[in-house]
Protein backbone atom coordinates (compact mmCIF):
# COMPACT_ATOMS: atom_id res chain seq x y z
CA UNK A 1 0.00 0.00 0.00
CA UNK A 2 1.22 3.43 -0.69
CA UNK A 3 2.48 5.17 2.68
CA UNK A 4 0.91 8.36 1.73
CA UNK A 5 -2.47 5.92 1.29
CA UNK A 6 -4.50 5.68 4.78
CA UNK A 7 -5.88 2.34 4.99
CA UNK A 8 -9.15 4.15 5.67
CA UNK A 9 -9.54 5.66 2.40
CA UNK A 10 -9.48 2.47 0.70
CA UNK A 11 -12.25 0.47 -1.31
CA UNK A 12 -12.16 -2.45 1.39
CA UNK A 13 -12.45 -0.33 3.96
CA UNK A 14 -15.63 0.75 2.70
CA UNK A 15 -16.54 -2.35 2.17
CA UNK A 16 -15.85 -3.65 5.53
CA UNK A 17 -18.30 -0.84 6.54
CA UNK A 18 -20.80 -2.21 4.40
CA UNK A 19 -20.58 -5.79 5.27
CA UNK A 20 -20.14 -4.92 8.84
CA UNK A 21 -23.92 -2.83 8.61
CA UNK A 22 -25.31 -6.00 6.65
CA UNK A 23 -24.57 -8.29 8.75
CA UNK A 24 -24.44 -6.70 12.31
CA UNK A 25 -28.27 -7.91 13.33
CA UNK A 26 -27.16 -12.11 12.64
CA UNK A 27 -26.96 -13.85 15.48
CA UNK A 28 -24.39 -16.95 15.80
CA UNK A 29 -26.66 -19.54 16.94
CA UNK A 30 -28.58 -18.74 13.47
CA UNK A 31 -25.27 -19.22 11.92
CA UNK A 32 -24.72 -22.87 13.86
CA UNK A 33 -28.03 -23.65 13.12
CA UNK A 34 -27.54 -22.82 9.24
CA UNK A 35 -24.15 -24.46 9.19
CA UNK A 36 -23.68 -27.40 11.17
CA UNK A 37 -20.05 -27.78 10.18
CA UNK A 38 -19.02 -24.00 11.51
CA UNK A 39 -16.34 -25.46 13.98
CA UNK A 40 -14.92 -27.79 11.04
CA UNK A 41 -14.64 -24.83 8.94
CA UNK A 42 -13.49 -22.76 11.77
CA UNK A 43 -11.21 -23.71 13.86
CA UNK A 44 -7.33 -24.58 13.38
CA UNK A 45 -4.50 -26.84 15.02
CA UNK A 46 -0.90 -26.42 15.39
CA UNK A 47 1.29 -29.08 17.50
CA UNK A 48 -0.46 -28.89 20.64
CA UNK A 49 -2.46 -25.77 20.34
CA UNK A 50 -5.93 -25.87 18.78
CA UNK A 51 -8.03 -22.15 18.02
CA UNK A 52 -11.73 -22.18 17.40
CA UNK A 53 -12.66 -19.11 16.26
CA UNK A 54 -16.26 -20.14 15.06
CA UNK A 55 -18.30 -18.81 17.97
CA UNK A 56 -17.74 -14.93 16.44
CA UNK A 57 -19.93 -12.38 14.53
CA UNK A 58 -18.16 -13.40 11.27
CA UNK A 59 -18.93 -15.55 7.87
CA UNK A 60 -16.91 -16.69 5.21
CA UNK A 61 -17.67 -13.61 3.35
CA UNK A 62 -16.06 -11.69 6.27
CA UNK A 63 -12.94 -13.07 6.35
CA UNK A 64 -12.51 -12.62 2.54
CA UNK A 65 -12.61 -9.09 2.91
CA UNK A 66 -10.56 -9.04 6.01
CA UNK A 67 -7.70 -11.03 4.57
CA UNK A 68 -8.17 -8.81 1.67
CA UNK A 69 -6.88 -6.15 4.17
CA UNK A 70 -4.38 -7.61 5.30
CA UNK A 71 -2.67 -8.34 1.49
CA UNK A 72 -3.80 -4.54 0.18
CA UNK A 73 -1.55 -3.43 4.40
CA UNK A 74 1.04 -5.57 2.96
CA UNK A 75 0.87 -8.21 6.22
CA UNK A 76 3.50 -10.29 4.17
CA UNK A 77 5.77 -7.46 3.05
CA UNK A 78 6.21 -5.96 6.63
CA UNK A 79 6.93 -9.51 8.05
CA UNK A 80 9.78 -10.15 5.58
CA UNK A 81 11.16 -6.58 6.50
CA UNK A 82 11.10 -7.97 10.21
CA UNK A 83 13.05 -11.11 9.66
CA UNK A 84 15.73 -9.11 7.79
CA UNK A 85 16.29 -6.80 10.28
CA UNK A 86 15.44 -3.84 8.66
CA UNK A 87 14.52 -1.11 10.56
CA UNK A 88 10.69 -1.04 10.57
CA UNK A 89 10.24 0.81 14.03
CA UNK A 90 10.77 4.24 12.43
CA UNK A 91 10.47 6.81 14.94
CA UNK A 92 13.61 4.82 16.88
CA UNK A 93 15.83 3.62 13.94
CA UNK A 94 15.69 0.48 14.94
CA UNK A 95 15.40 -2.96 13.61
CA UNK A 96 12.91 -5.36 15.50
CA UNK A 97 14.23 -8.75 15.77
CA UNK A 98 12.32 -10.78 18.80
CA UNK A 99 12.19 -13.50 16.33
CA UNK A 100 15.66 -13.83 15.92
CA UNK A 101 15.87 -14.69 19.45
CA UNK A 102 14.57 -18.03 18.85
CA UNK A 103 16.61 -18.64 15.61
CA UNK A 104 18.65 -21.75 15.86
CA UNK A 105 22.70 -20.62 15.31
CA UNK A 106 23.04 -21.37 11.69
CA UNK A 107 20.87 -18.68 10.05
CA UNK A 108 22.17 -15.12 9.64
CA UNK A 109 20.23 -11.98 10.40
CA UNK A 110 21.71 -8.51 9.87
CA UNK A 111 21.43 -5.52 10.85
CA UNK A 112 23.77 -2.93 9.45
CA UNK A 113 25.62 -5.60 7.71
CA UNK A 114 26.36 -7.12 11.34
CA UNK A 115 24.74 -11.07 11.84
CA UNK A 116 23.16 -11.13 15.22
CA UNK A 117 22.63 -14.16 16.02
CA UNK A 118 25.90 -15.26 16.67
CA UNK A 119 25.83 -12.63 19.49
CA UNK A 120 22.19 -13.50 20.62
CA UNK A 121 23.87 -17.26 21.02
CA UNK A 122 26.53 -16.18 22.62
CA UNK A 123 24.72 -14.31 25.28
CA UNK A 124 22.24 -17.12 25.78
CA UNK A 125 25.12 -19.24 26.55
CA UNK A 126 26.49 -17.36 29.07
CA UNK A 127 23.04 -17.05 30.79
CA UNK A 128 22.52 -20.76 30.46
CA UNK A 129 26.45 -21.53 31.91
CA UNK A 130 25.15 -19.15 35.06
CA UNK A 131 22.00 -20.41 35.63
CA UNK A 132 22.91 -23.98 35.39
CA UNK A 133 25.81 -23.39 37.89
CA UNK A 134 23.21 -21.48 40.20
CA UNK A 135 20.81 -24.62 39.76
CA UNK A 136 23.50 -27.32 40.60
CA UNK A 137 25.10 -25.04 43.52
CA UNK A 138 28.15 -24.99 41.86
CA UNK A 139 27.45 -20.91 42.28
CA UNK A 140 27.29 -20.44 45.69
CA UNK A 141 27.46 -16.97 47.75
CA UNK A 142 30.18 -15.66 49.37
CA UNK A 143 29.88 -17.66 52.53
CA UNK A 144 29.69 -20.79 50.19
CA UNK A 145 26.10 -21.58 50.90
CA UNK A 146 23.89 -22.16 47.83
CA UNK A 147 21.67 -20.48 46.39
CA UNK A 148 17.97 -20.30 47.41
CA UNK A 149 16.33 -17.21 46.37
CA UNK A 150 16.34 -15.24 43.22
CA UNK A 151 15.08 -11.73 43.54
CA UNK A 152 14.55 -10.61 39.93
CA UNK A 153 14.27 -6.03 39.78
CA UNK A 154 12.92 -4.82 36.81
CA UNK A 155 9.53 -3.15 35.52
CA UNK A 156 7.50 -3.85 32.29
CA UNK A 157 8.95 -5.79 29.60
CA UNK A 158 12.05 -6.97 32.56
CA UNK A 159 9.30 -7.75 35.00
CA UNK A 160 5.82 -9.18 33.54
CA UNK A 161 7.13 -11.76 30.92
CA UNK A 162 9.41 -13.35 33.22
CA UNK A 163 6.83 -13.51 35.96
CA UNK A 164 4.32 -15.22 34.23
CA UNK A 165 6.52 -17.36 32.22
CA UNK A 166 7.74 -18.43 35.72
CA UNK A 167 4.37 -18.66 37.57
CA UNK A 168 2.86 -20.61 34.31
CA UNK A 169 6.04 -22.96 34.58
CA UNK A 170 5.58 -24.00 38.12
CA UNK A 171 5.78 -28.07 37.39
CA UNK A 172 9.17 -27.26 35.88
CA UNK A 173 10.73 -25.79 38.57
CA UNK A 174 13.77 -26.50 40.41
CA UNK A 175 12.20 -27.22 44.19
CA UNK A 176 14.87 -26.05 46.24
CA UNK A 177 15.23 -22.60 43.76
CA UNK A 178 12.40 -19.94 45.20
CA UNK A 179 12.49 -17.28 42.40
CA UNK A 180 11.03 -13.49 43.24
CA UNK A 181 9.76 -10.64 41.27
CA UNK A 182 9.90 -7.26 42.31
CA UNK A 183 9.16 -4.12 40.03
CA UNK A 184 6.60 -1.44 42.00
CA UNK A 185 8.58 1.29 44.13
CA UNK A 186 5.85 0.44 46.65
CA UNK A 187 8.34 -0.28 49.53
CA UNK A 188 5.38 -3.10 50.47
CA UNK A 189 6.58 -4.82 47.31
CA UNK A 190 10.45 -5.09 47.80
CA UNK A 191 10.44 -5.79 51.64
CA UNK A 192 8.01 -8.51 51.32
CA UNK A 193 10.72 -10.37 49.27
CA UNK A 194 13.08 -9.37 51.86
CA UNK A 195 11.43 -9.85 54.88
CA UNK A 196 11.58 -13.65 53.82
CA UNK A 197 14.99 -13.81 52.43
CA UNK A 198 18.40 -14.41 53.85
CA UNK A 199 21.25 -12.73 52.33
CA UNK A 200 24.02 -15.06 52.32
CA UNK A 201 21.59 -17.37 50.08
CA UNK A 202 20.02 -14.43 47.69
CA UNK A 203 20.92 -13.63 44.11
CA UNK A 204 19.93 -10.39 42.97
CA UNK A 205 19.12 -10.06 39.35
CA UNK A 206 19.06 -6.06 38.14
CA UNK A 207 17.15 -6.31 34.43
CA UNK A 208 17.24 -2.57 33.02
CA UNK A 209 18.77 -1.92 29.49
CA UNK A 210 19.96 1.43 30.36
CA UNK A 211 20.82 0.65 33.96
CA UNK A 212 19.00 3.90 34.51
CA UNK A 213 15.16 3.24 34.75
CA UNK A 214 14.11 5.39 37.82
CA UNK A 215 11.58 2.36 39.44
CA UNK A 216 14.34 -0.55 39.15
CA UNK A 217 17.31 1.30 39.79
CA UNK A 218 15.64 2.45 42.86
CA UNK A 219 14.76 -1.01 43.98
CA UNK A 220 18.59 -1.92 43.74
CA UNK A 221 19.94 0.89 45.46
CA UNK A 222 17.04 0.00 48.57
CA UNK A 223 18.28 -3.78 48.19
CA UNK A 224 22.00 -2.94 47.78
CA UNK A 225 21.22 -0.96 51.08
CA UNK A 226 19.40 -3.66 52.83
CA UNK A 227 21.97 -6.45 51.87
CA UNK A 228 25.05 -4.11 53.25
CA UNK A 229 22.69 -3.60 56.39
CA UNK A 230 22.48 -7.59 57.13
CA UNK A 231 26.49 -7.59 58.04
CA UNK A 232 27.37 -8.52 53.75
CA UNK A 233 30.36 -6.14 52.47
CA UNK A 234 30.89 -4.19 49.58
CA UNK A 235 32.74 -6.99 47.89
CA UNK A 236 30.17 -8.93 48.49
CA UNK A 237 27.87 -7.36 46.26
CA UNK A 238 29.75 -8.84 43.27
CA UNK A 239 28.88 -12.00 44.13
CA UNK A 240 24.66 -11.53 44.96
CA UNK A 241 24.07 -8.74 42.84
CA UNK A 242 24.42 -9.55 38.57
CA UNK A 243 22.98 -7.37 35.78
CA UNK A 244 20.95 -7.51 32.18
CA UNK A 245 21.52 -4.51 30.76
CA UNK A 246 23.82 -2.46 27.52
CA UNK A 247 25.42 0.00 30.37
CA UNK A 248 28.03 -2.37 31.37
CA UNK A 249 30.05 0.42 33.08
CA UNK A 250 27.02 1.98 35.11
CA UNK A 251 26.68 -1.48 36.06
CA UNK A 252 30.02 -1.63 37.23
CA UNK A 253 29.86 1.42 39.14
CA UNK A 254 26.89 -0.39 41.22
CA UNK A 255 29.47 -3.05 42.19
CA UNK A 256 28.87 -6.02 39.57
CA UNK A 257 31.57 -7.66 38.48
CA UNK A 258 32.19 -7.31 34.48
CA UNK A 259 31.40 -11.09 34.27
CA UNK A 260 28.52 -10.82 35.58
CA UNK A 261 26.62 -8.73 33.28
CA UNK A 262 24.46 -10.22 30.36
CA UNK A 263 24.19 -7.97 27.36
CA UNK A 264 20.66 -6.68 25.61
CA UNK A 265 20.00 -5.87 22.25
CA UNK A 266 18.72 -2.68 21.35
CA UNK A 267 16.57 -3.91 18.36
CA UNK A 268 14.36 -5.87 20.86
CA UNK A 269 12.05 -3.87 23.11
CA UNK A 270 11.36 -4.80 26.90
CA UNK A 271 7.75 -6.75 26.42
CA UNK A 272 9.25 -9.20 23.50
CA UNK A 273 12.47 -9.57 25.39
CA UNK A 274 11.14 -12.73 27.66
CA UNK A 275 13.16 -14.87 24.97
CA UNK A 276 16.21 -13.14 25.69
CA UNK A 277 18.91 -12.88 28.92
CA UNK A 278 16.04 -10.39 30.31
CA UNK A 279 14.58 -14.33 30.95
CA UNK A 280 17.40 -15.51 33.06
CA UNK A 281 15.14 -15.93 35.73
CA UNK A 282 13.19 -17.95 34.21
CA UNK A 283 16.10 -19.93 33.14
CA UNK A 284 17.09 -20.37 36.43
CA UNK A 285 13.66 -21.72 37.52
CA UNK A 286 13.48 -24.22 34.77
CA UNK A 287 16.63 -24.94 33.76
CA UNK A 288 18.41 -24.74 30.10
CA UNK A 289 16.36 -27.65 28.60
CA UNK A 290 12.79 -26.50 29.64
CA UNK A 291 14.35 -22.85 28.48
CA UNK A 292 15.26 -24.24 25.16
CA UNK A 293 11.80 -25.97 24.61
CA UNK A 294 10.39 -22.49 25.46
CA UNK A 295 12.19 -20.90 22.76
CA UNK A 296 11.26 -24.36 20.31
CA UNK A 297 7.74 -23.29 20.98
CA UNK A 298 7.90 -19.69 19.97
CA UNK A 299 10.20 -20.85 16.58
CA UNK A 300 7.45 -23.04 15.55
CA UNK A 301 4.69 -20.31 15.92
CA UNK A 302 7.13 -18.06 14.01
CA UNK A 303 7.43 -20.95 11.19
CA UNK A 304 3.59 -20.80 10.93
CA UNK A 305 3.05 -17.41 10.84
CA UNK A 306 5.75 -16.40 8.45
CA UNK A 307 4.21 -19.77 5.89
CA UNK A 308 0.53 -20.57 6.68
CA UNK A 309 -1.95 -18.78 4.44
CA UNK A 310 -3.55 -16.19 5.62
CA UNK A 311 -7.13 -18.29 5.96
CA UNK A 312 -5.38 -20.55 7.85
CA UNK A 313 -2.88 -18.44 9.89
CA UNK A 314 -3.72 -18.28 13.56
CA UNK A 315 -2.12 -15.20 14.36
CA UNK A 316 -3.69 -13.52 11.73
CA UNK A 317 -6.76 -14.92 12.55
CA UNK A 318 -6.94 -13.92 15.89
CA UNK A 319 -5.50 -10.62 14.39
CA UNK A 320 -8.31 -10.05 11.88
CA UNK A 321 -11.12 -11.05 14.16
CA UNK A 322 -9.72 -8.92 16.92
CA UNK A 323 -9.87 -5.55 14.37
CA UNK A 324 -13.15 -6.71 12.91
CA UNK A 325 -14.57 -5.89 16.55
CA UNK A 326 -12.35 -2.98 17.98
CA UNK A 327 -12.57 -1.05 14.20
CA UNK A 328 -15.58 -1.90 12.46
CA UNK A 329 -17.77 -2.75 15.36
CA UNK A 330 -15.75 0.07 17.60
CA UNK A 331 -15.47 -1.82 20.71
CA UNK A 332 -13.27 -0.94 23.16
CA UNK A 333 -12.13 -4.17 25.04
CA UNK A 334 -10.91 -7.46 25.01
CA UNK A 335 -11.07 -9.83 27.75
CA UNK A 336 -8.12 -12.59 28.37
CA UNK A 337 -9.60 -15.71 30.18
CA UNK A 338 -6.94 -18.86 31.25
CA UNK A 339 -8.63 -21.33 32.87
CA UNK A 340 -5.41 -22.40 34.35
CA UNK A 341 -4.05 -20.72 37.82
CA UNK A 342 -0.36 -21.29 36.41
CA UNK A 343 -1.37 -18.39 33.89
CA UNK A 344 -3.12 -15.89 36.32
CA UNK A 345 -0.30 -13.09 35.17
CA UNK A 346 -1.25 -14.02 31.42
CA UNK A 347 -3.67 -10.90 31.14
CA UNK A 348 -0.84 -7.98 32.67
CA UNK A 349 1.81 -9.45 29.96
CA UNK A 350 -0.50 -9.14 27.46
CA UNK A 351 -1.97 -5.65 28.53
CA UNK A 352 1.67 -4.63 28.05
CA UNK A 353 2.10 -6.61 25.26
CA UNK A 354 -1.00 -5.04 23.51
CA UNK A 355 -1.67 -1.58 24.60
CA UNK A 356 2.19 -0.41 24.82
CA UNK A 357 2.08 -1.50 21.22
CA UNK A 358 -0.66 -0.27 19.46
CA UNK A 359 -2.67 2.04 22.26
CA UNK A 360 -2.33 4.90 19.84
CA UNK A 361 -3.98 7.60 17.57
CA UNK A 362 -0.88 8.44 15.53
CA UNK A 363 0.43 6.28 12.30
CA UNK A 364 3.84 5.22 11.62
CA UNK A 365 4.64 8.48 9.81
CA UNK A 366 3.39 10.87 12.01
CA UNK A 367 -0.18 11.10 10.60
CA UNK A 368 -3.76 10.90 12.61
CA UNK A 369 -5.32 8.14 12.69
CA UNK A 370 -9.26 8.79 13.16
CA UNK A 371 -10.17 5.37 13.80
CA UNK A 372 -10.45 3.29 16.42
CA UNK A 373 -7.53 0.95 17.34
CA UNK A 374 -5.68 -0.80 20.44
CA UNK A 375 -8.40 -1.75 22.86
CA UNK A 376 -8.48 -2.35 26.11
CA UNK A 377 -6.85 -5.54 27.57
CA UNK A 378 -7.88 -6.81 30.93
CA UNK A 379 -8.59 -10.07 32.53
CA UNK A 380 -8.47 -12.65 35.20
CA UNK A 381 -8.19 -16.67 35.46
CA UNK A 382 -10.80 -18.50 35.31
CA UNK A 383 -13.18 -19.66 37.26
CA UNK A 384 -12.69 -16.79 39.80
CA UNK A 385 -13.73 -14.24 36.96
CA UNK A 386 -17.04 -15.71 36.72
CA UNK A 387 -17.92 -14.79 39.77
CA UNK A 388 -16.99 -11.04 39.15
CA UNK A 389 -17.48 -9.62 35.55
CA UNK A 390 -18.88 -12.30 34.30
CA UNK A 391 -22.14 -10.51 34.86
CA UNK A 392 -21.51 -7.99 32.44
CA UNK A 393 -20.22 -10.06 29.57
CA UNK A 394 -23.91 -12.19 29.67
CA UNK A 395 -26.26 -9.79 30.65
CA UNK A 396 -24.13 -5.52 29.84
CA UNK A 397 -24.73 -3.31 27.15
CA UNK A 398 -21.78 -3.89 25.95
CA UNK A 399 -20.08 -5.79 23.05
CA UNK A 400 -16.58 -7.68 24.29
CA UNK A 401 -14.99 -9.91 22.56
CA UNK A 402 -12.80 -12.63 24.93
CA UNK A 403 -10.57 -15.38 24.30
CA UNK A 404 -10.76 -18.46 26.38
CA UNK A 405 -7.08 -20.29 27.05
CA UNK A 406 -7.68 -23.89 28.04
CA UNK A 407 -5.31 -26.50 29.09
CA UNK A 408 -6.55 -30.45 27.96
CA UNK A 409 -4.39 -31.54 30.66
CA UNK A 410 -3.28 -30.66 34.01
CA UNK A 411 -0.01 -31.56 36.46
CA UNK A 412 -2.18 -31.26 39.26
CA UNK A 413 -4.54 -34.48 39.73
CA UNK A 414 -7.07 -33.44 42.67
CA UNK A 415 -10.11 -35.04 42.62
CA UNK A 416 -12.44 -34.09 39.16
CA UNK A 417 -11.30 -30.58 39.60
CA UNK A 418 -10.22 -30.29 35.93
CA UNK A 419 -12.92 -31.52 34.45
CA UNK A 420 -14.98 -28.98 36.45
CA UNK A 421 -12.27 -26.38 35.65
CA UNK A 422 -12.80 -27.33 31.57
CA UNK A 423 -16.57 -27.58 31.59
CA UNK A 424 -17.27 -24.53 33.11
CA UNK A 425 -14.85 -23.07 30.57
CA UNK A 426 -16.79 -24.51 27.37
CA UNK A 427 -20.20 -24.01 28.77
CA UNK A 428 -19.35 -20.32 29.21
CA UNK A 429 -18.18 -19.66 25.50
CA UNK A 430 -21.30 -21.91 24.48
CA UNK A 431 -23.74 -19.41 26.92
CA UNK A 432 -21.97 -16.38 25.80
CA UNK A 433 -22.81 -17.20 22.25
CA UNK A 434 -26.48 -19.10 22.30
CA UNK A 435 -27.89 -17.11 24.96
CA UNK A 436 -31.68 -17.51 26.44
CA UNK A 437 -34.56 -15.88 24.68
CA UNK A 438 -37.31 -14.53 26.48
CA UNK A 439 -39.53 -16.91 25.50
CA UNK A 440 -37.38 -19.72 26.90
CA UNK A 441 -36.81 -17.62 30.00
CA UNK A 442 -40.76 -17.79 29.99
CA UNK A 443 -40.76 -21.43 29.46
CA UNK A 444 -38.01 -22.38 32.54
CA UNK A 445 -40.83 -20.27 34.48
CA UNK A 446 -44.08 -21.98 34.13
CA UNK A 447 -44.27 -23.18 38.00
CA UNK A 448 -44.44 -19.50 38.74
CA UNK A 449 -47.78 -17.36 39.02
CA UNK A 450 -48.33 -15.23 36.38
CA UNK A 451 -47.33 -11.52 38.12
CA UNK A 452 -43.83 -13.19 39.34
CA UNK A 453 -43.29 -14.84 35.77
CA UNK A 454 -43.51 -11.45 34.38
CA UNK A 455 -41.55 -9.89 36.61
CA UNK A 456 -38.62 -12.57 36.67
CA UNK A 457 -38.30 -13.81 33.22
CA UNK A 458 -36.92 -10.58 31.26
CA UNK A 459 -33.99 -10.77 34.53
CA UNK A 460 -33.44 -14.31 33.20
CA UNK A 461 -32.58 -12.96 29.41
CA UNK A 462 -29.18 -13.82 27.87
CA UNK A 463 -28.79 -11.57 24.81
CA UNK A 464 -26.04 -13.94 23.73
CA UNK A 465 -24.14 -13.11 20.00
CA UNK A 466 -21.31 -12.44 22.40
CA UNK A 467 -17.50 -13.39 20.47
CA UNK A 468 -15.25 -15.35 21.89
CA UNK A 469 -12.52 -17.78 20.58
CA UNK A 470 -11.35 -20.68 22.33
CA UNK A 471 -7.74 -21.87 22.25
CA UNK A 472 -6.83 -25.62 23.79
CA UNK A 473 -3.50 -26.56 24.37
CA UNK A 474 -2.28 -30.27 25.34
CA UNK A 475 -0.70 -28.90 28.63
CA UNK A 476 1.01 -25.71 29.53
CA UNK A 477 4.52 -26.76 29.02
CA UNK A 478 7.43 -25.07 28.22
CA UNK A 479 6.87 -25.61 23.96
CA UNK A 480 3.51 -25.02 24.46
CA UNK A 481 3.96 -21.62 26.34
CA UNK A 482 6.12 -20.54 23.80
CA UNK A 483 3.83 -20.77 21.07
CA UNK A 484 1.12 -19.28 23.30
CA UNK A 485 3.17 -16.47 23.54
CA UNK A 486 4.69 -15.75 19.95
CA UNK A 487 1.34 -16.00 18.86
CA UNK A 488 0.08 -13.16 20.82
CA UNK A 489 3.10 -11.52 19.60
CA UNK A 490 2.41 -11.65 15.97
CA UNK A 491 -1.52 -11.00 16.27
CA UNK A 492 -0.16 -7.43 17.82
CA UNK A 493 2.27 -7.01 15.15
CA UNK A 494 -0.49 -7.88 12.12
CA UNK A 495 -2.64 -4.97 13.83
CA UNK A 496 -0.69 -2.46 13.77
CA UNK A 497 0.81 -3.17 10.64
CA UNK A 498 -3.04 -2.93 9.18
CA UNK A 499 -3.82 0.03 11.07
CA UNK A 500 -0.94 1.89 9.87
CA UNK A 501 1.13 1.89 13.63
CA UNK A 502 4.66 1.63 14.76
CA UNK A 503 4.09 -0.84 17.52
CA UNK A 504 7.77 -1.26 18.90
CA UNK A 505 8.21 2.51 20.13
CA UNK A 506 6.36 3.79 23.23
CA UNK A 507 6.28 7.22 23.28
CA UNK A 508 3.35 8.01 25.52
CA UNK A 509 5.55 6.22 28.85
CA UNK A 510 8.73 8.45 28.66
CA UNK A 511 6.39 11.45 28.87
CA UNK A 512 4.92 10.99 32.75
CA UNK A 513 8.11 9.70 33.78
CA UNK A 514 9.67 13.05 32.75
CA UNK A 515 6.92 15.19 34.99
CA UNK A 516 7.54 12.73 37.95
CA UNK A 517 10.96 13.57 38.17
CA UNK A 518 10.22 17.18 38.46
CA UNK A 519 7.30 16.46 41.24
CA UNK A 520 9.56 14.40 42.79
CA UNK A 521 11.80 16.63 44.84
CA UNK A 522 8.95 18.88 44.92
CA UNK A 523 7.23 17.10 47.55
CA UNK A 524 9.69 17.28 50.01
CA UNK A 525 10.23 21.17 49.56
CA UNK A 526 8.23 24.32 50.23
CA UNK A 527 8.80 26.36 47.34
CA UNK A 528 6.37 27.64 44.74
CA UNK A 529 4.48 25.18 42.49
CA UNK A 530 4.65 25.48 39.02
CA UNK A 531 1.42 22.85 37.37
CA UNK A 532 -2.08 23.48 37.01
CA UNK A 533 -4.28 24.03 39.82
CA UNK A 534 -4.95 20.12 40.62
CA UNK A 535 -1.48 18.99 40.54
CA UNK A 536 -0.43 21.95 42.83
CA UNK A 537 -3.03 21.33 44.78
CA UNK A 538 -2.02 17.60 45.23
CA UNK A 539 1.63 18.09 46.30
CA UNK A 540 0.67 21.12 49.02
CA UNK A 541 -1.82 18.33 50.69
CA UNK A 542 1.04 15.65 50.71
CA UNK A 543 3.46 18.13 51.77
CA UNK A 544 1.12 19.27 54.81
CA UNK A 545 0.54 15.42 55.43
CA UNK A 546 3.29 13.28 54.91
CA UNK A 547 5.21 11.91 57.93
CA UNK A 548 8.77 11.36 56.57
CA UNK A 549 10.30 8.67 58.42
CA UNK A 550 13.18 7.88 55.70
CA UNK A 551 16.25 8.73 57.06
CA UNK A 552 18.34 7.01 54.07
Amino acid sequence: MNPSCSINQTAIWAQLHQHQRSTRFLHMRELFEQDPDRFEKMHEQLNGLMLDYSKNRITEDTLNLLIELATIADVRGWTDKMRRGEKINISENRAVLHTALRLPAEVAVYVDNHNVVPDIHAELERAFTFAESVRNGEYTGVTGETITDIVNIGIGGSHLGPEMVTLALRPFQQPNLNVHYVANVDGANLMEVLNTIKPSRSLFIIASKSFTTPETLLNAQTARRWFLQQGMTEKDIARHFIAISSAVSKAQDFGIDAQNIFAMFDWVGGRFSVWSTIGLSVMCAIGKKNFQDFLAGGRAMDEHFFTAPLRHNIPVLLSLIGLWYHTFYNTTSHAIIPYDHGLRRLAAHLQQLDMESNGKQVGRYGEHLDFDTGPVIWGEEGVNCQHAFFQLLHQGPRLISSDFIVPINSFYHVSTQHKMLVANAFAQTEALMHGKTLAEAYAELMHLDNKSRDMLAPQKVFPGNQPSNTLLLDEINPFNLGMLLAMYEHKVFVQGIIWGINSFDQWGVEYGKVLAKKIQPELGTTGPLQHDASTNGLIAYFRKHHHDTNTN
